[in-house]
């Protein structure tokens, strides 16, 4: 009867008006074989942004190939698949062919793990169009060493799926040209980050607290990985540590930005109380950078001696006369 139904429109030209075929009742049911009704449905998949499925673009025996691969490398393909639902539609041969590349540059099976979780658009992009001229634009532009590419893509697997023309090489001229950075190669993460929606937000930031212009910019050189750290979680609190208890001026950190990469409540206040309880006043690296052992030996001996003269090493003029004794 199916066959019947699906004549060409030739075969219908044919036929006389008054055929059978035309005076078939529409309402009629067709009966469906037992074959067609239990033919499974394709695979559903759920995007956890919003919730909606969606049909693969290829059969169920490609997917599961893709599965199966993937598994076989130890990578979570479930993780990869509901953060980045569009891999449920790459080729096999290509996913192949970028964790052939990828080993090729020399990561590991178990970098892999880590890497296309992190950033599953890896596994849909281009090798040819996308990864290869990222990689060739870090070795030669950026002047990452071959032996330590490995380490940046493993640190940053993000870099790889980024446009060189309008990513990669104006975030290196605005880190070169702008920041003065000159080995943008040991800051080579920060290339994949937006230069108008990460950057300069954070440079405004610390403007608007009274850092000048030029201070600002000798901040970022001096430590790229304020570009990194979140306003509201990481600046605003420990800049207000730094000035209502502290009581400290904006000169230490523009010497020492690595202050904010410290944990304000297990290492900040911690240190910064017992130096008060010791009636010390330690130079901010001092403070901050020491381990625990040497950091408690350095208060017995300032609390154990008087306190330095000018021309001395461990003098700081910034603390209050009564407890300088910081170095």
């Amino acid at each position: 009867m199916q066959e019947a139904l699906c004549f060409s429109s030739s075969t219908a030209a044919a036929l006389p008006i008054n055929s059978p075929v035309f005076h078939r009742p529409r309402n009629l049911p067709v009966p469906v074989s037992k074959a067609i009704a239990s033919t499974p449905k394709p695979l559903l998949l759920k995007s956890p942004a919003n919730g909606i499925a969606s049909s693969p673009c290829g059969d169920n025996s490609q997917i599961r190939e893709l599965l199966l691969y993937l598994d076989s490398l130890g990578v979570d393909s479930f993780s990869c698949l509901t953060s980045h639902p569009p891999l449920i539609s790459s080729p096999l041969p290509q996913v192949k062919s970028t964790v052939e590349y990828l080993i090729s540059l020399g990561l590991s099976i178990h970098d892999l793990r880590r890497v296309f979780p992190m950033c599953p658009d890896l596994l849909t992009s281009s090798t040819a169009e996308t990864i290869i001229p990222a990689v060739d634009f870090l070795l030669r532009e950026v002047h990452v060493k071959a032996a330590n590419l490995p380490y940046v893509i493993h640190r940053r697997p993000r870099l790889l799926t980024c446009s060189v023309d309008h990513q990669l090489r104006p975030t290196l001229y605005f880190l070169q040209g702008s920041i003065g950075i000159e080995d943008v190669a040991k800051w080579a993460s920060l290339l994949s980050c937006s230069v108008e929606n990460k950057f300069i937000p954070r440079i405004e930031y610390l403007q608007k607290l009274g850092f000048s212009d030029r201070d600002t910019i000798k901040m970022f050189r001096r430590f790229p990985s304020l570009f990194c750290y979140s306003i509201e979680d990481n600046f605003e609190p420990k800049f207000d540590y730094f000035v209502m208890e502290m009581g400290r001026e904006l000169k230490e950190l523009v010497e020492f930005p690595q202050y904010f990469s410290f944990s304000l409540e297990k290492r900040i206040k911690q240190r910064h109380r017992m130096c008060v309880d010791k009636g010390v006043c330690l130079k901010l690296p001092t403070m901050l950078k020491l381990p625990e052992g040497r950091f408690l030996e350095r208060l017995e001996v300032c609390c154990g001696t008087s306190s330095p003269v000018r021309t001395s090493p461990l003098w700081y003029r910034n603390c209050d006369p009564v407890i300088q004794i910081p170095f």
